[in-house]
């Protein structure tokens, strides 16, 4: 056999240093032996906080057999009992991995808005959540052991525009299709998923279009964002968010990638949000930060600064977002795919705070100020 150049297995054992341990790949007569759905499951992107926590999660699960983490480069954090191979999923040796494994279970996570890389470029981010999403989606194809792909999406795919609803549900398209970035990145990627699932429709795929990532070990644009001393904001704009907390990332990730419990459904495409909305404004106070209202001009001139020194990915579409918002219907995730999360959105977004410390303006004293302010205007 074996892998073509450039992967590389490594075996990270819990509690072992990175590389202590190496083992070879199954035998070939054990990858084609017949695996019980969810047994046998590869993971991409395991290079990233999420990738890494999802799959010390689902090593717990008594159902998974084996799991096979991998990604372009090696991880900075411990996979627990997983196997790590080192291949770029835009390259055909992909297909040799699913297939000496036997791989039944595919959960793509390597779709991502920023690099994992501070000097990444765009072009690279482009290329493996596009390219890499057709390569790995044409090895599962190609590999009759594969039985179900989840694949990470996001909300990202309807866009902010004025002419937006005040509610995205799942069957609804942007009114504006993204222009690039990574919005167009998941629109595309949703593109090729929906043709994998009807040329193997003995596949259950599921999408899964997550709201904004938050939490203490968030690695988002968004988050990066939020990091910043000063929050430069649209002028005239107080847009809604919606955020959905790590935790249930993980949890509803585990539960995509597993039989459906009795009563639902986890094949489809589903939003992922935690309850309720907040204003950029609410958010902003609760930090303790101070938010710097711009023109549009200024503010994209701002984002282009920010970028140019790798401050934050201030990108086009994060200020459409910070300019008209995005909230999504979340019924299907509770109705079909039965799954309630633990975090609503001023939780997750709380425990994103208190992460990170207490910004230049006391939230308790500001949001004070801010009360009284409004009551002296009511009052006249």
């Amino acid at each position: 056999m074996a892998f073509r150049r450039g992967a590389v297995l490594t075996r990270y054992g819990g509690g072992e240093g990175r590389g202590d341990r190496h083992r070879g790949p199954p035998q070939a007569e054990n990858a084609e032996r017949e695996h019980p759905l969810g047994k046998v499951v590869l993971v991409t992107g395991v290079a990233r906080q999420l990738g890494g926590r999802f799959v010390r999660r689902i090593l717990r699960d008594p159902d998974v057999d084996r799991v096979v983490g991998v990604d372009a480069l090696p991880p900075a954090h411990h996979l627990g009992g997983a196997d790590f191979v080192r291949i770029d999923i835009r390259q055909p040796a992909i297909a040799g991995v699913l297939a000496e494994y036997g791989v039944d279970t595919v959960v793509h996570l390597d779709v991502s808005g920023i690099p994992l890389l501070p000097r990444g470029s765009r072009a690279a981010v482009k290329e493996t959540n596009v390219i890499g999403t057709m390569q790995l989606l044409g090895a599962c194809q190609k590999t009759p052991s594969v039985r179900r792909l989840v694949v990470k999406s996001s909300t990202n795919v309807y866009g902010s525009s004025p002419r937006d609803p005040a509610v995205f549900t799942e069957t609804m398209v942007p009114k504006a299709l993204p222009g690039g970035g990574f919005a167009k990145d998941i629109v595309e990627v949703e593109g090729y998923v929906r043709g994998f699932a009807r040329r193997r429709p003995d596949v259950a795929v599921t999408v899964l279009r997550f709201a904004n990532i938050l939490g203490p070990s968030a690695d988002t644009p968004l988050a990066e964002y939020f990091r910043l001393p000063v929050l430069p904001t649209v002028l005239g704009y107080d847009p809604r968010l919606q955020f959905v907390h790590g935790d249930d990332v993980v949890e509803v990730l585990r539960l995509a990638s597993g039989e459906p419990r009795r009563g639902t459904l986890n094949a489809g495409t589903f939003n992922i949000a935690g309850d309720g909305v907040l204003l950029l404004s609410q958010a902003a106070r609760r930090l303790g930060k101070p938010t710097l209202p711009l023109l549009l001009p200024a503010i994209r001139w701002t984002g282009t600064a920010l970028r140019s020194v790798g401050v934050t990915d201030f990108s086009a579409e994060q200020i459409r977002l910070l300019t008209h918002g995005r909230v999504v219907e979340t019924t299907q995730m509770r109705e079909v795919f039965g799954f309630e999360p633990k975090h609503t959105t001023a939780e997750t977004f709380a425990d994103f705070a208190r992460s990170h410390g207490p910004g230049l303006l006391p939230p308790e004293k500001l949001a004070h100020a801010v009360d009284r302010f409004e009551e002296v205007v009511r009052h006249g």
